[in-house]
């Protein structure tokens, strides 16, 4: 959860013209594939602080630079506390200034920067929300949690069991949904992060996998094949109301949920190879989206909680991640990996990077697809999931 922290200094907040839209010499962070580095100089600052907020700006699409190069400045201090305070270099106009008390230095450290990046993009920074993840070991695999830049990692489980798929939140809460091979067969389990406790929630014969779990928390979409054949199904969050979406010979997988919880979209074989389909998630017919440049099989959607995109893994030679807008169309290939989710913002994906045989996580900046590698951890890292 997020550390409380307490006001100490006023805040300075944009006039009202630094909300126009960007002239030909400003920068534009709107989200444009061509969308260029918000130059910033940071002073004052030491040690962890320092690296923090490097490492923050870095993935919300800033790039440091020397003060004169600079159009905003940031200086402060961590001597105890952290405070800090940012300048508009072109005006010098006071743009925001605040100091943190409570929690650890890192925690404040995070805080600032998340003001910085809302204060200067008008976006909500992600500095201190959490990832959930699978990490292998052996012939098993675990679930892990972190702080979003891989720090403070804590093991959810220790089953030495595989895992089917790796863990999804249940959105503004603590509790996680995942499947594992923890009873001898895949099973859906429900675990409380703040109680530890655990429990089953689909255990239908046969396989019950990929879990994924509607924005507004009351829904669960679920891959079942208890009538032969791996069909998309939904539930009530307490497990009750199962009803089936599909009903193929092919195979369905990796379902998502559209922000405003009507539609899902899910993973289908139907053409012969994987592509991406999406369905009322009431019932009805399935509808392929259309991928244009994306070929090859098509898996691991995750619907932006903005709800205008759409991220998947693309395999065309390597495992490449894109993104196409919700309605289908033109695919943008980003960079090379896979199992991407969506942060909070709409704009920055957590994903999977190969690195010879193991697996890491980064962080990928979709507007300037600048990536940046979470903090090494022990084992192979795959199929992360933002908390939202």
């Amino acid at each position: 959860m997020k550390s409380i922290f307490t006001l100490a200094v006023g805040i300075f907040h944009f006039s009202i013209a630094s909300f126009a839209a960007p002239g030909p010499d400003e920068i534009d962070i709107t989200g444009s594939a061509r969308a260029r580095l918000i130059p910033i100089a940071i002073s004052g600052f030491n040690g962890e602080t320092d690296s923090i907020l490097k490492f923050d700006l870095f993935v919300a699409g800033f790039e440091i630079v020397a003060p004169d190069k600079a159009q905003y400045l940031v200086s402060g201090s961590n001597n105890g506390n952290v405070e800090g305070k940012v300048v508009d270099a072109i005006n010098r106009n006071p743009v925001v200034q605040k100091a943190f008390t409570g929690g650890s230095v890192r925690s404040q450290s995070h805080a600032l920067s998340d003001v910085i990046v809302s204060a200067i993009t008008r976006q909500t920074g992600v500095a201190q929300t959490k990832i959930v993840f699978k990490v292998e070991q052996g012939n098993a695999s675990e679930v892990y949690v972190s702080d979003y830049d891989g720090h403070n990692t804590v093991a959810v489980t220790r089953d030495n069991a595989p895992l089917v798929n790796g863990p999804c939140w249940v959105p503004g809460t603590r509790k996680l949904l995942y499947a594992s091979w923890k009873s001898g067969m895949p099973q859906i389990f429900s675990h409380d992060l703040s109680t530890g406790a655990r429990q089953v929630f689909a255990r239908y014969p046969g396989s019950n996998i990929s879990p994924a779990v509607s924005a507004d928390g009351k829904r669960v979409a679920m891959i079942l094949n208890k009538e032969g054949s791996p069909d998309l199904y939904v539930c009530n969050i307490d497990g009750s109301g199962l009803k089936q979406l599909t009903k193929t010979r092919e195979e369905e997988s990796s379902p998502c949920w559209s922000p405003n919880n009507r539609t899902i979209c899910f993973v289908s074989t139907k053409s012969g190879k994987a592509g991406l389909y999406t369905i009322d998630a009431e019932g009805g017919e399935p509808r392929k989206l259309s991928t244009v440049r994306a070929a090859g099989h098509l898996t691991e959607p995750d619907w932006a909680p903005d709800g205008r995109t759409i991220v998947f893994t693309a395999q065309m030679g390597t495992f490449q991640i894109c993104t196409i807008p919700a309605g289908g169309g033109e695919a943008s290939i980003l960079v090379d990996g896979e199992d991407p989710s969506w942060a909070p913002n709409s704009r920055t994906v957590v994903f999977t990077r190969r690195e010879g045989n193991k697996r890491v996580l980064s962080l990928l900046d979709v507007p300037t697809k600048r990536v940046k590698d979470v903090s090494k951890i022990s084992g192979s890292c795959s199929q992360a999931s933002w908390q939202k």
